[in-house]
């Protein structure tokens, strides 16, 4: 049988004055539990998380009200949340936990905190002394919650935390720069791991409150990330790999790799053993060799997606750049490019700035015109032009752009770049 995080049927007090909310006296049976959920007024079949929200009444975290309804969309606060979490009975506690030092949990809740910070949900460390426990919790801080129980369950997961810091977030916050650090890593994996998602409006919403429903939800994902390596998660490669290096490259192909010295053409004070790497992060964020001198450039990070492979395969930033149903010829994946300039020139056009490099894969000439990165609001080159003609009007643009990488035999060709310092990244196709 499939081992289950969540614990089978057991009581525990009222959590909201006298009407059972999260887990109230369950005497009956958990056949009387199905009983109720079945008959909420308010979650019908059709409800997306009907599923879900029966079956964490069924196990005991939740129970209806006394006038039929199971009030799906209500916010869960902290002291409720950290209740349902000390009950996971597979989370593993830590061997030096850190000590319950807040002075606002209720006494009804004080036992349950504990227990949740032993099992590595919660770091009083990260609070003032203050949990707010009867405050709802914030989408932002069940990101924070639940990746750190993963944290106490496969240190992996910790790795994971650390190497997101500098990664490529699928939500519409990252984009527009509203995304706060305190919670961008956690976001990231939570993202990454499937746990949680971004809205229709393609935000995560990190300020908005947790519902009954959504935690319904998030107990079944946590039990089944939880029993899951990391490593064996692809989107979470995807931004771990793109926070360590900056690209995706190596999760997406494994085609590429560093060209062999006798195809890289090096200037006459270079050697091919001191400055080819096939290593992105390399050349992440130095000044790049230009073909023409109207602008520095930096390339902070690049992007690819694979069109043709199945849904649960392709790359966790499709939904962002592409829109569903588009699909590339054989043997051509998206490239995008997030670039950096320092315009030289006083009216440096777009056509200018496609020239800097020349290639078709590492392209700053246009910027993404899919729907979806419109509705992210990711900055792209048109934001940096005046409104009568192509002329940047802004200095120092970071945008991104979209190309093609080549990926079979017939097409596909040597990618170099070279830094001014002298370190070159080059990669070729290989069967």
């Amino acid at each position: 049988m499939r081992r289950r995080i969540i614990s089978s049927l057991t009581a525990f007090a009222l959590l909201t004055g006298g009407v059972a909310a999260i887990a109230g006296t369950m005497g009956n049976s958990s056949a009387k539990a199905a009983q109720d959920a079945s008959t909420f007024k308010d979650v019908p079949a059709s409800h997306w998380a009907s599923t879900a929200i029966y079956s964490a009444v069924e196990q005991g975290y939740f129970k209806g009200y006394t006038d039929g309804t199971f009030k799906p969309g209500a916010p869960v606060t902290k002291a409720e949340m950290a209740s349902i979490l000390a009950r996971l009975t597979d989370q593993p506690e830590l061997p030096t936990p850190e000590p319950n030092n807040f002075t606002d949990v209720p006494e009804w809740a004080k036992s349950s905190v504990s227990t949740a910070i032993a099992k590595g949900f919660i770091h009083p460390s990260s609070y003032k002394g203050k949990l707010d426990a009867k405050a709802p919790l914030s989408r932002g801080e069940m990101a924070d919650w639940l990746t750190q129980g993963l944290s106490a369950v496969n240190s992996d997961y910790g790795q994971a935390l650390s190497d997101v810091t500098n990664t490529v977030i699928p939500a519409k916050e990252y984009f527009t720069g509203k995304l706060a650090d305190s919670h961008k890593n956690a976001v990231a994996v939570a993202l990454g791991t499937g746990l949680m998602s971004v809205a229709n409006d393609k935000t995560f919403g990190v300020d908005r409150t947790t519902t009954r429903a959504e935690v319904a939800v998030l107990i079944a994902r946590y039990a089944s990330t939880s029993q899951t390596k990391p490593s064996d998660i692809q989107g979470l490669n995807e931004l771990r790999q793109v926070g360590l290096t900056g690209t995706n490259l190596s999760v997406i192909t494994k085609s590429f790799h560093k060209t062999p010295e006798k195809k890289t053409l090096l200037s006459s004070n270079q050697k091919y053993e001191d400055v080819l790497t096939d290593d992105f992060s390399f050349v992440r964020n130095k000044d790049i060799v230009t073909l023409t001198n109207y602008a520095d450039l930096k390339i902070l990070n690049w992007i690819i997606v694979d069109t043709h492979v199945s849904n649960d395969k392709r790359s966790i930033y499709y939904p962002v750049f592409v829109d569903e149903g588009a699909k590339l010829q054989s043997g051509r994946h998206f490239s995008f490019v997030e670039f950096k300039l320092n315009i030289k020139s006083e009216s440096m056009s777009q056509l200018q700035a496609g020239s800097l490099l020349g290639s078709a894969t590492f392209n700053p000439l246009f910027s993404p015109r899919s729907k979806v990165f419109l509705s992210y609001g990711g900055p792209k080159i048109s934001d940096y032009f005046a409104k009568t003609k192509a002329i940047f009007i802004v200095k120092n643009p970071v945008y991104w752009s979209e190309g093609l990488l080549h990926a079979n035999s017939t097409t596909a060709r040597t990618l170099t770049l070279e830094t001014k310092g002298g370190t070159v990244f080059s990669i070729n196709y290989t069967d």
